[in-house]
């Protein structure tokens, strides 16, 4: 059998943020007909390792060799097409508005006598859909028609147009159906046939063994071992991928632990399945799970962000029904959004106008007191830190650090007494993690409680007394403090299944 040939070499690839290494020393390798996985936890590398190879980010240090030859310069989309490395993202990047013959003729139009070929066009996309093993797709039909899976299998079919010879596929299945990731599979194994390498980024190892030759599992930026396609096993590449002792990260002494004061029972609605569980008061209440679990989702609902279609919750034994957030807000419950640009801040207005926005869902806007809402603000900027110019100034030009801050003394200043922190420290430096982990903790000390979202393993296993794990719009598995170890969460939320 002939040796395969390497398309895409990559060794020591290094890439700093800010004086801050995010990738380190990355060795990769993809051949010919091979299916070469990454595998790593949230935040582990795996999005700027794909940046960089699609152009969107520049290599600090380390080499890239394509089919032997050196790159000598730096990557960008277009040199990516004409080297003929394509990525498959998560989001949709085809044209909505235009057809599926003309998404994937785009720079490649066939003409005749300087006129567009539509007829040739026409049959040149029904032979490469049937190529890639994909049939009863209408090329004429508009893009914005097609179900998610449709369209990333056009982006797929529009790759094989543009002749790429690597393709790289991220969380390709996120939103797909069984009978969707059949197809996928199908689709992925008439490329290996071609001759097509392909790198595969998913949570879900049962995807991940199916259609591996190969397996690199990353860590903080670096590569911790590549497994052949006979060396794979699930234990050893969860390991691999947690790797991190919680004990080390942070240590939080329990706070007095109370009543119950939230009961949700058969929640359901957005994405959300017969979600069932309590929280007590001054207990912090951890939702583990990999991105798309539907743990925002379930947070809105409680929210009332969006409506449940079934299911019930109650504050303190009283059943609620949330038409709207300021419905929440009156009942006493809190949200620190998981996207602070979009969802929790006013970025475009003074810190003080933040601080009270909160404050006014329960009383009129009339009651609003510009000096006294100053001097609030000055307040919550010295106990909590947040490093800024004064109250006036506006929040979009605030660290994302200090932005979550502000969002926290919005929150503060409302009094509340449920708390649903989401992912609360995403994009925020170590220092200040530690003083959004101090807050939280004295919100417990006061005897309020704490539903805390994130996708930061150790994060979740330090801060919670209880960790439910969620997968698919439903808890899986409740565990006690003393049964959630990174292995045995990762092992739910990856398979529904313990180790």
């Amino acid at each position: 059998m002939p040796e395969k040939r390497c398309l895409l070499d990559i060794q020591g690839i290094s890439k700093q943020f800010s004086g801050v290494t995010v990738f380190s020393d990355f060795d990769f390798q993809v051949y010919e007909g091979e299916v070469h996985c990454l595998c790593g936890e949230n935040g582990a590398g795996k999005s700027t390792f794909i940046k960089i190879l699609a152009g969107a980010h520049q290599r600090d240090s380390g080499e890239i060799n394509i089919e032997g030859n050196p790159l000598q310069g730096k990557l960008n989309p277009a040199l990516c097409m004409k080297l003929g490395i394509q990525t498959i993202y998560q989001e949709h990047t085809l044209m909505q508005n235009m057809s599926v013959m003309e998404n994937l003729f785009i720079g490649k139009e066939v003409t005749k006598r300087l006129v567009l070929d539509r007829r040739q066009m026409y049959k040149e996309t029904l032979d490469v859909l049937a190529k890639i093993g994909v049939t009863g797709l209408d090329p004429q039909i508009p893009v914005r028609l097609l179900g998610t899976a449709q369209q990333k299998f056009v982006e797929i079919a529009k790759a094989f147009v543009q002749e790429a010879r690597v393709i790289i596929m991220d969380e390709p299945t996120a939103s797909f159906g069984c009978h969707e990731i059949e197809q996928l599979m199908s689709v992925i194994q008439a490329l290996k046939e071609k001759g097509v390498g392909i790198i595969y980024i998913s949570h879900h190892l049962e995807e991940v063994f199916r259609i591996a030759d190969k397996v690199t599992v990353i860590r903080d930026g670096r590569k911790i071992r590549t497994y052949d396609r006979t060396e794979i096993d699930e234990a050893s590449i969860i390991r691999d991928m947690v790797g991190r002792d919680a004990s080390m990260f942070y240590s939080r002494e329990a706070a007095g632990i109370g009543e119950t004061v939230m009961e949700v029972q058969n929640l359901s609605g957005g994405g959300v399945k017969d979600i069932s569980f309590s929280l007590r008061k001054g207990e912090v209440l951890g939702f583990a799970g990999l991105v798309g679990a539907g743990r925002t989702e379930m947070a809105e609902l409680l929210f009332g962000k969006k409506i449940p279609e079934s299911g019930e919750i109650m504050i303190s034994g009283e059943k609620v029904r949330f038409k709207a957030p300021k419905d929440a807000i009156k009942a006493g419950l809190c949200m620190i959004t998981e996207d602070r640009q979009l969802t929790g801040l006013f970025t475009r207005q003074k810190n003080s106008l933040n601080t009270i926005l909160a404050h006014s869902a329960k009383f009129p806007v009339r009651f609003m007191h510009p000096d006294r809402d100053k001097e609030t603000c000055c307040e919550y900027i010295e106990k909590l830190k947040i490093k800024c110019k004064g109250p006036d100034q506006q929040v979009r030009f605030l660290s994302g650090g200090n932005q979550q801050k502000v969002i926290l003394s919005k929150w503060f200043h409302s009094d509340g007494s449920i708390y649903i922190f989401d992912e609360p420290t995403r994009g925020v430096d170590i220092g200040a993690k530690e003083e959004i982990y101090k807050v939280m903790v004295e919100l417990c000390r006061q005897g309020k409680s704490i539903i805390m979202i994130s996708s930061d393993m150790p994060e979740v296993i330090a801060m919670s007394d209880r960790v439910m794990v969620m997968k698919d719009g439903s808890i899986l598995a409740e565990l006690s403090k003393e049964d959630a170890d990174s292995e045995t969460i990762l092992s739910y939320a990856l398979g529904g299944c313990k180790i």
